[in-house]
C-alpha cells in the first residue's frame, strides 16, 4: 500500500510547531533537529504507511528518532491523517476526541 501525503490536523500541526519553538528555546538548532525528526518520521508512513506500529481507536504510530514523541496517524486510501504528535509522557490518547475540521 502506497499513499501520496500526509496532512496534519490542525490541533495536531498547532503542538507539533509548539514543540519546535519550545525546543528551539531550550536550545538554538534543537527546535530545527525536533521538526526534521518528525518529518523524517511522517515521510516514512507515508512511504510505507502500514510500516507503524498499530496502535488505539484505528491509527498507527511511527517514532522520530531521539525524541520522546509518536506521530499518531489514520491510513486513509490517498493520504495519512496526522492526528497527534504526542510526547510520551502526555495522558495516552489525550487526541482520541480529535475530529477533521476541513
Amino acid at each position: 500500500m502506497s499513499v501520496r501525503s500526509a496532512r496534519f490536523l490542525a490541533e495536531a500541526r498547532r503542538e507539533f510547531l509548539a514543540q519546535v519553538v519550545y525546543y528551539e528555546e531550550i536550545e538554538q538548532g534543537l527546535g530545527k533537529r525536533f521538526r526534521s525528526s518528525v518529518e523524517a518520521a511522517v515521510a516514512l508512513a507515508v512511504r510505507f504507511p502500514l510500516a507503524g506500529s498499530s496502535w488505539k481507536f484505528g491509527t498507527r504510530r511511527v517514532f522520530p528518532q531521539r525524541f520522546p514523541f509518536s506521530v499518531v496517524y489514520r491510513v486513509e486510501p490517498e493520504n495519512i491523517t496526522i492526528v497527534a504528535v504526542a510526547h510520551f509522557r502526555r495522558k495516552p490518547a489525550y487526541w482520541r476526541g480529535r475530529r477533521d475540521e476541513g
